[in-house]
């Protein structure tokens, strides 16, 4: 039995009749149905009165009528939820609210036991940061999900190399300008996540490799296991002078086991972090960093989902990379 108490929610045909036109009219004011010549006093009258009315459409009717639910899933592979990374989702989210799309994100578990957020949400596109699972792929389609990328049909992988790039060559050239001969590379233990930690790695080891410097190392490191004191000490056996720092807390990580090895921070080891996080400044020594524009990604990553969506022009890719040096105490 329903409860008399409970305000019942207003429909599109009493926002029709507030606003004195019929409920076809509504559904084309509110959708912004293209193709449809209305006034637009008419426009702001059907507004106003769904506003006043508190009216919300329903998204799953809408979709059914239009076509289109006017969702974007971006699907997230299992990472640490830091603020570079919010940054990057929020931006996104605002470039797309502002044409009409709403954002919404799933996190790609490896223990597979959550349903895909796809199989009920029906989004006008699914997108990732890496190529899907044959099996993610088909479970989409079975959806009749319109869009994917990256499109294995297509073979357009999203490319993200210069966001990737950009930042290890930095920290590189750096360590390299203070003095720095023998590198190594460290990352978390096990690699959050792997393929950027591992594209990172690859990206100052060819930098390195144009300055005439030999192979880094990949060294996984963890404050919580010791396997930080055991690589900085291992650094100090074999001559290591300089760590490239897959992050800010790695490279934290890097400087604290030194410190409580008795190796002097810079002057035997310097270490360089990246994304330059309010840790990176709070931290002593303070960690110099790469600064990276997360908000710039995050429009990148918004113009190429319209540009799937609505075929607007493909966005510019030299905005991502605006990595920038931050010198502190570390280096």
């Amino acid at each position: 039995m329903s409860d008399a108490s409970t305000p019942r929610r207003p429909t599109a045909t009493d926002v029709a009749r507030a606003a004195g036109v019929s409920r076809a009219t509504v559904g084309f004011v509110l959708n912004q149905t293209p193709g449809k010549t209305i006034s637009r006093s008419t426009s702001e009258r059907v507004r106003d009165e769904a506003a006043r009315l508190g009216y919300r459409p329903n998204g799953a009717a809408r979709t059914l009528a239009g076509g289109r639910s006017r969702i974007v899933l971006l699907v997230l592979p299992d990472w640490p939820m830091e603020h570079t990374l919010r940054d990057y989702v929020e931006e996104a989210a605002l470039v797309l609210e502002d044409a009409g799309y709403s954002l919404v994100t799933h996190t790609r578990r490896s223990d597979g036991r959550t349903r895909p957020l796809w199989e009920s949400l029906h989004p006008d596109i699914v997108f990732g940061f890496a190529p899907f699972a044959p099996d993610e792929v088909a479970s989409m389609r079975d959806c009749g999900i319109p869009k994917i990328f990256p499109d294995p049909a297509r073979g357009e992988p999203f490319d993200i190399s210069l966001a990737v790039s950009a930042g290890p060559r930095l920290q590189v050239q750096h360590l390299y300008d203070r003095g720095c001969r023998s590198l190594a590379y460290a990352t978390w233990a096990p690699a959050r996540p792997p393929f950027l930690a591992e594209a990172r790695h690859r990206a100052a080891q060819a930098h390195a490799h144009s300055l005439g410097l030999p192979p880094l190392g990949l060294r996984n490191t963890d404050h919580r296991d010791g396997s930080a004191d055991l690589a900085v000490r291992e650094w100090r056996d074999t001559g290591v002078t300089g760590v490239a720092a897959f992050n800010d807390e790695v490279a934290a990580a890097a400087v604290g086991a030194a410190v409580r090895a008795g190796i002097r921070v810079p002057e035997e080891l310097a270490v360089i972090g990246h994304d330059d996080t309010p840790l990176a400044a709070m931290f002593v020594p303070s960690l110099s960093s790469i600064h990276f524009s997360t908000t710039a990604l995050g429009r990148f990553f918004a113009d190429l989902a319209l540009r799937e969506l609505d075929g607007r022009p493909l966005p510019r890719r030299e905005a991502t990379e605006n990595a920038t040096l931050v010198r502190r105490e570390s280096t």
